[in-house]
């Protein structure tokens, strides 16, 4: 039997999944990897039933509670994440607080800064990769997105890692805000300042737009895959103009 790279991943997930139930059932508390393999399979499972993604990261929070696991690993394990096939795509799900801890500010703690969900749809006929800190506004013209809500933010995963978006493919990708300066110079010559500054989002946005770069506003589709081949054409002309 021939094997994706992806089926054989899932193969693997189940199994270790298996050998984490097996366990629990015996009465024992599970360590990381196999709380983890326990909430991702369940999370590819519900998806499979036609859940959607919403509804499928909360049940995931449920699955599990603090006496299930290892004293160490509420600390240890504050998110699972796993692509999971759903009926609209692939997407990115990422069960935050997966034991419902309850990550809230309390006793005079500090909330973290909003992160948030974007949907990313690949138009191009190739796999677009994006990197953990790249400025999400500015990535591949190919790439459709709300850019206005990716303003000022990068991915949610960890640092130097990459997530690959398959062509003509649609992901739901978390974000986060940018850190330290919030300062962007130079990555495409159309964002040059602080993106906190009004001023500077607004001729940005206007800039990318103009240059052709697949955008969403107000839930409508703007430029189209021609007008994302010119302003590739032109960012791959300045590079090569720079070299």
């Amino acid at each position: 039997m021939a094997l994706t790279p992806g089926e054989s991943d899932r193969l693997l997930l189940f199994t270790q999944a298996q050998l984490a139930r097996a366990r629990r059932e015996r009465g024992l508390r599970l360590n990381v990897p196999e709380a983890t393999a326990y909430i991702a399979d369940a999370v590819c499972e519900m998806a499979r039933d036609g859940l959607d993604l919403p509804t499928v990261r909360e049940r995931a929070k449920h699955l599990l509670g603090i006496a299930d696991v290892l004293p160490e690993v509420p600390d240890l394990m504050t998110d699972v994440r796993v692509e999971a096939r759903f009926d609209d795509g692939t997407r990115l799900v990422v069960v935050s607080d997966p034991f419902c801890m309850g990550l809230h500010p309390q006793d005079g703690g500090v909330a973290p800064l909003g992160d948030l969900s974007l949907d990313v749809t690949n138009e191009a006929e190739t796999a677009i990769a994006l990197s953990s800190h790249i400025h999400l506004a500015e990535v591949n013209p190919r790439l459709r997105l709300d850019r206005s809500a990716a303003f000022g933010r990068r991915l949610a995963i960890p640092s130097g890692a990459t997530i690959w978006i398959g062509a003509q493919e649609t992901v739901t990708l978390p974000t986060t805000p940018l850190r330290g300066e919030r300062v962007v110079i130079g990555n495409t010559g159309l964002v040059n300042g602080s993106v906190d500054d009004p001023d500077v989002r607004a001729q940005a946005l206007t800039a990318l737009r103009r240059c052709g770069y697949l955008d969403i506003v107000d839930g409508v589709g703007v430029n189209n895959r021609a007008d994302a081949e010119s302003a590739v054409a032109r960012l791959v002309a300045e590079r090569r103009g720079q070299s």
